[in-house]
């Protein structure tokens, strides 16, 4: 099962993403697309918040750049991923100069074909005001666009409004 969780800034979507492999009874592998910023003491508070709220079993990995490596890899097979979270993939690959375009295809295309559990998290950025840059204006298309493929490829598709599900394809219980 494939599952995307969309939301805002603080809705509840890790919270709910993580309940779900939480209930799944599944292994869970945590795959964290976070950068560390070692000067920014409250992006450092976030991810030991988002670590303290984790189960202990789950196995943790950090990958800012290849998730389509993660998904290839035989080592994860019968476990279920949980990348948390695209938003921060896409700003790692616009950020070191990826081909986003190339990336994101590749991604999804793995995605199409993947046989195991995968639920990935992604923020909603297209709802909010029009960004005053041109790389906010960018990042913000290439956020939509990214959303929309992967919304096209997986079984089920949640949108997280104040903490509450909303369901816009498929049915998650079956995780």
């Amino acid at each position: 099962m494939k599952t995307l969780i969309l939301g805002g800034a603080r809705s509840g979507k890790s919270k709910r993403a993580e309940a779900l492999a939480q209930a799944s009874g599944k292994k869970v592998v945590y795959v964290a697309t976070s950068p560390c910023f070692p000067n920014d003491k409250e992006w450092q508070q976030r991810i030991n918040q988002h670590q303290t709220q984790r189960p202990t079993d789950w196995v943790l990995l950090e990958e800012e750049l290849s998730l389509t490596n993660v998904l290839h890899d035989a080592k994860y097979e019968g476990k279920l991923l949980l990348v948390d979270c695209l938003t921060l993939w896409l700003s790692n690959l616009m950020f070191a100069k990826y081909d986003v375009t190339q990336e994101v295809t590749d991604l999804c295309q793995l995605l199409a074909s993947y046989t195991g559990d995968v639920i990935l998290v992604s923020n909603e950025v297209g709802l909010g005001l029009v960004p005053e840059t041109s790389l906010g204006r960018d990042f913000r298309d290439q956020q939509g666009r990214l959303n929309q493929q992967v919304a096209a490829v997986v079984d089920c598709v949640e949108f997280i409004a104040a903490g509450l599900p909303i369901k816009l394809k498929g049915d998650v219980n079956q995780i």
